[in-house]
């Protein structure tokens, strides 16, 4: 079993920047991969980032250029920064990982963008 928290979520206006972070119990080093996901209200589920063991990192068209993904493996730790934000970067924002046998997410951080 793995446990996922982010923090970092929160209320900020169009244009600028918030950090997310996801802290897992236990090391980065044994997922495949761990990334970013959000839910906006009325929409489904999507990919916004994600990065590789090996440090590949893959983004959402609608987020590139603006959000960097990356991990910090000392501290069990990957992050989202995102700057520009957009109102329509508004959205719960899950943490994931690939465990190998098993996915696993956080429980979400809210981020709302007001325009």
């Amino acid at each position: 079993q793995v446990q996922l928290v982010e923090s970092g979520g929160g209320l900020v206006q169009a244009g600028e920047s918030l950090r997310l972070s996801c802290a897992a119990s236990r090391s980065t080093f044994s997922f495949n991969a761990m990334g970013w996901y959000r839910q906006a209200p009325g929409k489904q589920r999507e990919l916004v980032a994600t990065i590789t063991r090996r440090g590949t990192t893959n983004y959402a068209d609608s987020v590139k250029g603006r959000f960097t993904i990356s991990g910090d493996n000392a501290k069990n730790t990957v992050y989202l920064q995102m700057n520009s934000l957009k109102s329509e970067d508004t959205a719960i924002y899950y943490c994931w990982c690939d465990g190998g046998a098993y996915y696993y997410w956080g429980q979400g951080t809210q981020v709302t963008v007001s325009s």
